[in-house]
């Protein structure tokens, strides 16, 4: 028994002894993790809390644009990108409430709604679409330097086509043709073979002067029905959605 008590209390030493080396910094680490268990725990309500009061407010901007509200939708997109300008609701309500402003003939409040995307963003097809109808703007007042500018930006190949053809309505609104039909020539090449959208580049690049455009298919031209221009792709769905 005594042997026993012994190798007790040699345990019992040799615990204190290491207890007292290293039990500061044993207890530094335990404290460390929890605070940063807690600290992850309370960014991810914080985030979740910031997602949710940002969708309210996209809502709130969506709702004045379906009702050509331009007061509530100007009004919810002023706190959206003041308190929440980082989250992905931001950029896509600037881009309805772009629409709006220009539909009401508020144009630089429209351009400015772009611009804030493109400079803001932090998903590339946002900026792509905003450069896209930024410089749809900017041809509309005539300004084709600056729309050919916005246009020469980096964009993803899904862009391509439509930045192409948008690149040739500028040049030709600013009449240069021979560069207006390479561009429409490149975006001919660039939308898919079946796309309906071709044959409306074919109608404009027809209508240049010495600007027939390959036949779409062996022994035809394109067609003379008015075509629609294509819509700029959609943005993604609303985060949280």
């Amino acid at each position: 028994m005594a042997v026993y008590d012994l190798e007790e209390q040699d345990k019992i030493d040799d615990l204190k002894a290491f207890w007292k080396r290293w039990g500061n910094a044993i207890s530094a680490v335990v404290i460390a993790v929890c605070v940063a268990f807690i600290g992850m725990q309370g960014w991810r309500y914080y985030q979740n809390k910031q997602a949710e009061d940002a969708a309210v407010l996209y809502s709130g901007v969506a709702a004045g644009v379906r009702a050509n509200d331009v007061a509530k939708a100007r009004d919810a997109m002023s706190q959206l990108a003041d308190r929440f300008g980082n989250t992905g609701y931001a950029p896509r309500g600037a881009l309805l409430y772009a629409k709006l402003a220009w539909d009401q003939g508020d144009k630089a409040g429209a351009k400015s709604q772009l611009q804030w995307v493109i400079d803001r963003a932090s998903e590339d097809e946002l900026k792509q679409i905003a450069r896209y109808r930024l410089a749809e703007a900017l041809i509309d007042e005539k300004q084709y330097d600056q729309a050919l500018a916005t246009l020469d930006a980096k964009h993803a190949e899904p862009f391509a086509a439509l930045y192409a053809d948008l690149r040739g309505d500028a040049l030709a609104a600013a009449g240069r043709i021979d560069d207006a039909k390479a561009a429409y020539k490149i975006a001919l090449a660039k939308f898919e073979p079946k796309s309906s959208y071709r044959n409306y580049v074919h109608m404009k690049l027809d209508a240049l002067p010495g600007g027939a455009a390959p036949a779409t298919q062996a022994g035809s031209s394109a067609p003379a029905a008015t075509a629609s221009p294509a819509p700029v792709p959609a943005a993604k769905k609303e985060p949280g959605k």
